[in-house]
């Protein structure tokens, strides 16, 4: 044991050794950014580095710890060139906040937005680098709200974000006895509704804007209770009467990253885009018939009323492959010359 340890340490000095090493390259990467007026955030950089360690690791080390380990070690040495600003839907515990931890790591700067309209005006204003917003939810479809701010922002989709949304149930007590009244967002509530039914049938349920809400509410009344992740339990002081409430156990929550920048070709990307039809008869078959074509996998494609008039309609379309693909530009082309309308949102990598 004793000699396993001092191979341990040994260990661990040469690893903090070589993160110095790497950070003073890092200094002098930025101060060449600096010099030359390259941006300091390369999204496509980063899922290069996490693709290729993942793919490098021989174990047992797990690939998913690594991966949380260097997300850190970036989060950390693009601190050292210049701080990330990110708005995203807060407050904080939000499984927004959870998204952004998950990409952009602890050392990023987080400003806590009121609702989507903010994060994207946020950005667009150059008060934020980013913007981390709910774009799917698995179980509930998709966040209209977010769509719709593509129309009135001229933002680009600059990566994803996946993350499980696991919903427990929290109070000061961790009592259910204790519990008369339940608070969370609309959506979580949708999420854990056959669950709440059969356990806490006699309790009423209350709508709020946010998860970590809800938690806030539960802290100043012992009958009351969360429907909030497991962060919002650590940061708020609460305990958990039951986890994993959900009745999807499979469910997930898709994030995008909203900023300036239109990160270049990784090899394993998305491109998102929204167009609208002419009114004539096979209109929706032409728009979509390039991308069959092209043989362009279509992975989503949701249907929006256009606000400003009546029976109209916004399509959002995403596809593998990137903007400079030779099948996804010729489509895009194609569909360029059919559409009423089109909006390329971006091209950016598939979250890892």
């Amino acid at each position: 044991m004793k000699e396993l340890r001092e191979e341990i340490d040994a260990l661990d000095d040469q690893i903090l050794a070589l993160l110095n090493r790497r950070a003073q390259a890092v200094i002098e990467v930025g101060k060449i950014k600096t010099d030359q007026n390259l941006r300091f955030y390369v999204p496509e950089r980063e899922v290069e580095i996490l693709r290729r360690i993942s793919g490098k690791n021989p174990g047992p080390f797990p690939n998913e710890a690594l991966r949380s380990i260097y997300r850190e070690i970036i989060s950390a040495s693009l601190a050292l060139e210049k701080p990330l600003s990110v708005a995203f839907l807060g407050p904080r515990a939000t499984f927004t906040h959870m998204a952004c931890l998950k990409h952009f790591g602890e050392s990023a700067e987080y400003v806590s937005q009121i609702n989507v309209s903010d994060v994207f005006d946020a950005v667009e204003r150059g008060n934020a680098d980013f913007g981390v917003v709910p774009i799917e939810n698995s179980s509930e479809g998709i966040v209209s709200n977010t769509l719709d701010m593509f129309i009135d922002h001229n933002l680009l989709i600059s990566g994803e974000i996946l993350i499980e949304v696991a919903h427990d149930l929290l109070s000061v007590t961790g009592d259910i006895e204790h519990v008369k009244k339940v608070y969370s967002h609309p959506h979580a509530i949708a999420q854990c509704r056959t669950w709440l039914e059969r356990n806490l049938r006699g309790a009423a349920v209350f709508d709020v804007e946010s998860t970590a809400r809800a938690a806030e509410l539960a802290v100043d009344d012992p009958s009351s209770a969360a429907i909030a992740g497991e962060a919002a339990a650590k940061i708020y002081g609460l305990k958990s009467i039951r986890k994993r409430i959900q009745d999807n156990t499979n469910n997930f929550t898709r994030f995008i990253i909203v900023g300036k920048i239109a990160p270049e070709r990784t090899g394993s990307d998305k491109t998102s885009v929204l167009f609208s039809a002419r009114d004539e008869v096979g209109a929706l078959y032409l728009m979509l018939e390039p991308f069959s074509r092209h043989r362009i996998n279509l992975t989503k494609i949701e249907s929006r009323p256009v606000k400003k008039k009546a029976w109209e309609y916004l399509f959002f379309l995403d596809m593998e492959g990137h903007l400079t693909d030779d099948p996804v530009a010729h489509a895009l082309d194609e569909l360029r010359m059919r559409a009423q309308f089109l909006k390329i949102l971006g091209s950016y990598p598939r979250a890892i």
